[in-house]
């Protein structure tokens, strides 16, 4: 397998390290930076241009500044293969899924990394249990989606497939809000101080502002990359500060709220656990554009993660046979939407396959 890395940061960095080293893949990646990934054992080889990396690609990941993000996929697009499967890594996807209209890109976001960037940082486990969104669209080409998701889960990651509009909402809420609201917390305590001396903080005042400030030139391109989406978020959050601020005044009990909160936050990490036996569904497809993602993204809307997915096209390809990998307590929902959907559905049981190389 061959893969071409555009922007080889610490995700990038991450990704061919985990390729080369998991799926012995040759990795070829394009950066003003390329030397350093190739020292760091991140590449293989290192490309001045796009289209020297991007020749013979099976997958090509565009890890480049949010920003340049809608424009570097065209180009990516413009060189690469007819097979050659295109995504990104970029936090927010409806820019770059309006701008891209190709049926071998599928928008990504992987829920990993950290504070430090650059790819001295890149690490081969950097996905290993790490959520990692794709974004396909009706005119996404099902093969491509298929070889996508099994690439992902050989890096580690666990792929959740999601409507890029659906996604840049919930990232608003659990991503980007959080991170305004460490800095607002930041500026309102270093106002209430008035240049004094800091007393020593607490753990709540550490863990609510691990992020604040995080990677300035970053954050400012993905707020306004997500504007709309997180100024309303923060309207819901000042209707709800408001709605405290009141009771305060009031004198009310608060032992409720308090208690609210944590049963709240309780329930939403215990929504992200995952783990346990699996069952495989077999649904029958026509070979149309848009069916793969169609399933995958109702499965998606349900909260149900699909831990490995295989195609099997008929030997005269008017139709194929679609193999679907979920947790085997959420199988009957799973099932049941897909049938929703119009396609006939067959419980097996048998485990996901397992090693070999992405088809």
């Amino acid at each position: 397998m061959r893969l071409a890395v555009v922007g080889v940061g610490l995700i990038g960095g991450s990704v061919g390290l985990a390729a080369r080293r998991r799926l012995g893949a040759e990795v070829h990646g394009v950066d003003p930076d390329a030397g350093r990934a190739l020292a760091a054992g991140a590449i293989d080889a290192a490309h001045d241009d796009l289209a020297g990396a991007v020749e013979g690609a099976d997958a090509a990941f565009v890890a480049v500044p949010l920003d340049a993000v809608p424009a570097t996929v065209a180009a990516v697009l413009a060189v690469a293969g007819d097979s050659c499967v295109v995504t990104d890594v970029g936090s927010t996807k409806r820019t770059v899924v309006d701008a891209v209209d190709d049926p071998r890109f599928v928008g990504g976001h992987p829920l990993a990394g950290s504070e430090a960037h650059g790819v001295e940082h890149a690490r081969a486990d950097l996905f290993d249990g790490a959520t990692w969104y794709v974004t396909p669209t009706a005119g996404t080409s099902g093969v491509l989606l298929e070889r996508l998701h099994r690439l992902l889960v050989a890096l580690g990651a666990r792929p959740a497939a999601l409507d890029a509009g659906a996604h840049d909402h919930v990232m608003a809420a659990v991503s980007h809000l959080p991170h305004v609201l460490a800095n607002v917390l930041v500026a309102q305590a270093a106002g209430a101080l008035g240049g004094e001396t800091p007393p020593a903080t607490g753990p709540s005042f550490r863990d609510a502002t691990r992020v604040a400030g995080a990677h300035p030139a970053l954050w400012a391109q993905i707020y306004r990359s997500n504007a709309a989406a997180l100024a309303a978020e923060l309207d819901a959050v000042l209707d709800r500060l408001g709605a405290v601020r009141e009771a305060l005044r009031a004198g009310d009990d608060l032992e409720p709220w308090q208690a609210e909160a944590a049963a709240e936050r309780r329930a939403l990490l215990e929504a992200g656990l995952v783990g346990g036996p699996v069952q495989a569904l077999r649904v029958a497809v026509p070979n149309r554009p848009g069916v793969i993602a169609e399933i995958a993204l109702a499965l998606g809307r349900e909260g149900i993660n699909i831990s490995d997915m295989a195609l099997s096209p008929s030997p005269d390809g008017s139709r194929g046979e679609m193999t679907l990998w979920v947790a085997e307590a959420r199988a009957p929902r799973a099932g049941a939407l897909v049938a929703e959907l119009g396609f006939v559905v067959t419980p097996l049981v048998r485990s996901p396959p397992e090693g070999g190389e992405p088809a």
